[in-house]
């Protein structure tokens, strides 16, 4: 099966083109100097074993997950040795980036369509990782 043929995300489906496509355009979200915009990895409902995780668990990739897409970089940034670029994927320590969520539409009950992000200093980035699943 193709990813582009999965309807249900799983995880064999790379959520990096659909987190890029969800948030659209940032060119009116400016950073301030040494600040990174990061999209945080939501694990997919179902494991590669076939297990279908419960809302409860997923839920808490809001506040404890620590792999997190690259959107958007501020003017300016030092990652220490580290060579991340746009749409990198990352690893950070959830209580070092302040949460928000990017290009919600007001008054929407379905919460399916926004990015939840955290801001965050680029000195606080850990680690530069290939795919989000190698980290929990």
């Amino acid at each position: 099966m193709s990813v582009t043929t999965i309807k249900k995300r799983d995880a064999t489906f790379d959520t990096k083109q659909e987190i890029i496509d969800k948030i659209g355009d940032l060119s009116h979200y400016d950073l301030a100097a040494g600040e990174v915009l990061l999209a945080i990895y939501q694990r997919p409902e179902m494991t590669a074993g076939g297990i279908i995780l419960p809302a409860s668990n997923l839920k808490e990739d809001l506040y404890q997950g620590k792999a997190h897409l690259v959107v958007k970089i501020g003017p300016g940034c030092d990652f220490f040795g580290l060579d991340v670029k746009l749409h990198d994927w990352v690893v950070v320590r959830p209580s070092d980036g302040w949460a928000l969520d990017i290009n919600t539409k007001p008054n929407v009950l379905d919460r399916k369509d926004y990015v939840p992000c955290r801001h965050v200093l680029a000195k606080f980035i850990k680690a530069k990782i290939p795919h989000p699943a190698q980290v929990w």
